[in-house]
This record gives C-alpha cells, structure tokens and sequence, in this order.
C-alpha cells in the first residue's frame, strides 16, 4: 500500500525533504504540497518542479481537495503545532519535524488529540538512524562498559563566517539548545537508556560570535540510572570541528565507550576495557533508510504495522522536556527538574 502524503512547509529544508527524501521513498505519494507564504511556494514549485493544481497555501484547503493518509509537517518551529492540529483533526496521521513545538503544554495537546482520535504522531528525531548512534546504543544496553557513570558529550563548529544579513541561522530562536542540541538530548536518552532528572546549564555568546542568541553551551544532565552528562556545545568555535553527533566519551565500571558519526570524520564506536591501553573497534550495522529516510521509513512502517513509533509524540515528551529545562536553567542560573 502506497501512503499518500501531504507535505506542509517548503523552505529550505522541506525542499530538502520533498527533493531527497520524501521523492526517494517509493512506499510515499504525495498529493500535495502547501507553504503559506505564496512567492516561497511559487519558488518552490518551480525549483521542484511540482504541479501547479496540486500546491496550495492553506493545509485546509488541500485536505479538501486531494486524499492523504498523513501529513508531514516541515515547516518552521510557529506552524507545527497548528499544521499537526489540523491534520489530526481531519483523522491525517502526522510526521513532524523536531523540536515537536514551542512548549510542552501544547506538545501534550497534540499527544492527547492523536491518541483520543487513535492516530500516529511520529516527530523526527533522524539523528537516531545512524550506524555509530545504535552501535553505541547496543553497547550500552549489553553491559559493555557495566553501569554507567561520567559521560563527556564535545560539540564543536565554527558556523561564523557568512555575512550577518545572509545567515537567518544567526536570528533564530536559542540557535544551540533548540536547533541543534535537541538532536543530543534524544541521543542521550537512546544510548544512555536513561530518563534525564535534572539539568543546570549555561549559555553564553563569545565575542566573535555574529548570533543574536547565545551559540555556545554547558550544561551537567543527571539521569535516573546514575549516569551523569557533562556536555559542551558550540557553534563558533575555534577548536577541532566534530561529528554532528559530537564526540561522546562514555564512562562506566568496566571501561570506556569512544564514539562518533554523522559527519566528516569517520563514523565509530570503541571500546576500552579497564586496563586495557587498546580500544576495540566494534561493528557498526548496516542501516538502509540513514538520517531523515530513516524517520520516514519508521512512521511508513508503524502504520502498516499498526505499532507506535519508537520517537512517538508521547515518547518525545521527554526530550522536549529536557530541552525546556536547560534553557529554563540557563536563564535562572539554577538547576531545574525535567518533568
């Protein structure tokens, strides 16, 4: 069965969705495209060469007109949750960029909707579908290093170049927390198997830094099986750029786990045992559908299966929730609870 797909949102990056990944999904049609800015769909739709009949600045307007079964929201952070109510109003299943909304309060709203209307609402966590990621992950929840305890997470980039009226990176909304670390604190929850508790975080811009909004980061996240986290993040450093995923050096009884993808350097996981002066490299699985394809693959295959997605609305909760907490704790000063 093929799942018919409306798309919401045609920027940049859901050009980039419609061109590289929704296009390559051969189990995904979609039957419409919608983007509430007029001269930014038209430009769309000639850049993707999209039929016109079928394009349509108003969600209401294409369910009205064409069939779907779901609704992939790609649009900026303010449409998410007014595109995901709409769609799950009119019974569409929803595939939702992250972060899932801008507070938890209406993230559970949507919860709730999908649930008393027994729908799936899948947000795209796609860091997770990464060879390194679910190594590491697997290694975990093994005992290869026995119980966890000091985890070291290094994010660095030095995205300071551009002219400052070219990048609208620069102007976003809490560019470190919200658009980038968001990617880590789901990360943490899957390879660590924790529920984060508690975070104190500090933020700040260096002097160099064109961002309007604070672009470097530290922060200590407890999590309720004992692990603790001490993550730095950056987008202007000057330092050693990293992988995406950034460099995780994970502590536990038995020895250490080195780990890193997604990026220019090569993807890893390594081992070290207590001890030991030598890491053993461990073998990395071999994923089909990488990145967003993954996310896109999951919510196809949740549908057909009847299942809840693994990064299910309910289930990515929790990462939002950790994601307000360390921007709370950045503006108090103060340690705040994940809840």
């Amino acid at each position: 069965m093929t799942l018919k797909v409306i798309q919401v949102g045609l920027g940049g990056w859901g050009q980039a969705w419609a061109r590289d990944v929704v296009a390559k999904n051969k189990n995904v049609e979609t039957t419409a495209w919608v983007e509430i800015d007029a001269p930014s769909l038209e430009a769309a739709r000639k850049r993707l060469d999209l039929p016109a009949e079928r394009c349509f600045t108003s969600l209401n307007e294409a369910l009205d007109t064409v069939a779907a079964d779901a609704v992939l929201v790609t649009a900026s952070l303010p449409g998410h949750v007014p595109s995901a109510r709409t769609a799950l109003l009119a019974n569409k299943h929803v595939l939702m960029e992250k972060p899932f909304a801008p507070t938890v309060a209406e993230a559970l709203e949507l919860v709730e909707l999908a649930e008393e209307r027994g729908l799936t609402l899948q947000i795209s966590q796609n860091y997770r579908f990464a060879p390194a990621a679910r190594a590491a992950a697997k290694a975990i929840s093994e005992q290869k290093v026995g119980r966890l305890g000091n985890i070291n997470i290094d994010f660095r980039r030095y995205d300071n170049t551009a002219p400052v009226a070219e990048n609208r990176h620069y102007h976003i909304w809490e560019p470190l927390l919200v658009d980038m670390t968001i990617h880590h604190f789901d990360l943490m929850r899957l390879v660590i198997g924790q529920e984060p508790v508690q975070v104190i975080c500090k933020t700040w811009n260096a002097a160099w830094s064109k961002y309007d909004e604070p672009a470097e980061g530290a922060m200590t996240i407890t999590f309720d099986g004992g692990a603790v986290v001490n993550y730095r993040g950056s987008w202007v450093s000057t330092g050693p750029q990293t992988n995406w995923t950034g460099e995780w050096h994970m502590e536990g009884e038995k020895g250490e786990l080195l780990w890193t993808g997604r990026g220019e350097l090569p993807e890893s996981v390594e081992l070290r045992l207590l001890g030991e002066k030598k890491t053993e490299a461990l073998e990395l699985p071999t994923i089909t559908n990488l990145d967003r394809a993954g996310s896109l693959a999951a919510f196809v295959t949740a549908l057909e299966t009847k299942t809840v997605p693994e990064t299910s609305g309910r289930d990515n909760l929790k990462t939002l929730a950790l994601m307000f907490a360390a921007i709370e704790s950045a503006k108090t000063g103060l340690p705040v609870n994940v809840e």
